[in-house]
């Protein structure tokens, strides 16, 4: 059984996907609607490593249907689920949100 996981960052990094997953995903391009995309500054040594970057992109649901993110959505086991769970610092929370091409995704949004 998988479970969809939508990225619009980091995760779409093969150094993260490796460190965190142990394997290259495969995904499709897609995007959300009515979220805004934003940056916060990662303080975490281990995300800082995995990534190598400073500031990672968060999403804010803003409710606006102009308002569009694109990215990629990946299948991942409920295993790899909870590791990406690992890999997020606290700023983020992982919620359920539609697919602009339909069904449904998890994804990364501002706590």
């Amino acid at each position: 059984m998988t479970e969809n996981l939508f990225s619009y960052g980091t995760l779409q990094l093969e150094s993260v996907q490796l460190s965190t997953f142990h394997r290259l995903l495969q995904g499709r391009k897609d995007a959300i609607i009515g979220y805004s995309l934003s940056y916060i500054e990662i303080v975490d040594e281990e995300v800082l490593a995995k990534s190598g970057l400073t500031h990672h992109p968060i999403l804010y649901h803003s409710g606006k249907a102009e308002d569009e993110v694109e990215g990629m959505v990946f299948s991942v086991t409920k295993e790899e689920l909870l590791q990406a769970d690992e890999y997020e610092v606290d700023d983020y929370k992982r919620v359920a949100v539609p697919l602009k091409s339909g069904g449904l995704t998890w994804v990364y949004v501002a706590v």
